[in-house]
Parts: structure tokens; C-alpha cells; sequence
């Protein structure tokens, strides 16, 4: 008789308390997901650099990634 009831509080724990930490750990419906971030080739030495960390020229409104400021240097010819 001691059982039932603990087995009974389980099932309650369980049925309350999952939905809960499945709440924790997915992200939020709202929130906007982070994509991950693109890969451009370096024009002079033709490595793939990840965009958000590349130096950036622009040149007759178009804009190039360089992997360095030595790599932009190399492309303006100086």
C-alpha cells in the first residue's frame, strides 16, 4: 500500500515537471535563429575567410573580402 502512493506522486512529477524542462531547453518561438555564417574567397590569395570577420573594400560599389589588410593592400596595387 506504501507504493501506490509514491507511484502516484511520480506520475504527477512527471506529468507537470517535463513539459517544463522541455521549455528550458528549446529555444523561444519568438526569438530569431542565428544562421551560420557565409564563407567568401579572398581575390588575391584565394582563401575562404568567414565574412563577418573579413576586411572589407569596396570598389566601384561592389564589395570585396580580403583574409588581410595585406591581401587588400595587394589587390589596390600598394
Amino acid at each position: 500500500m506504501r507504493l501506490l502512493p509514491i507511484l502516484l506522486f511520480l506520475a504527477l512529477a512527471v506529468v507537470f515537471f517535463l513539459p517544463m524542462l522541455r521549455r528550458l531547453r528549446l529555444p523561444a518561438r519568438g526569438a530569431p535563429r542565428t544562421l551560420p555564417d557565409e564563407l567568401v574567397k579572398d581575390p588575391v590569395c584565394q582563401t575562404y575567410i568567414v565574412k563577418s570577420r573579413a576586411v572589407r573594400r569596396t570598389d566601384a560599389g561592389q564589395v570585396r573580402y580580403f583574409c588581410s589588410e595585406q591581401c587588400a593592400r595587394l589587390d589596390s596595387g600598394g
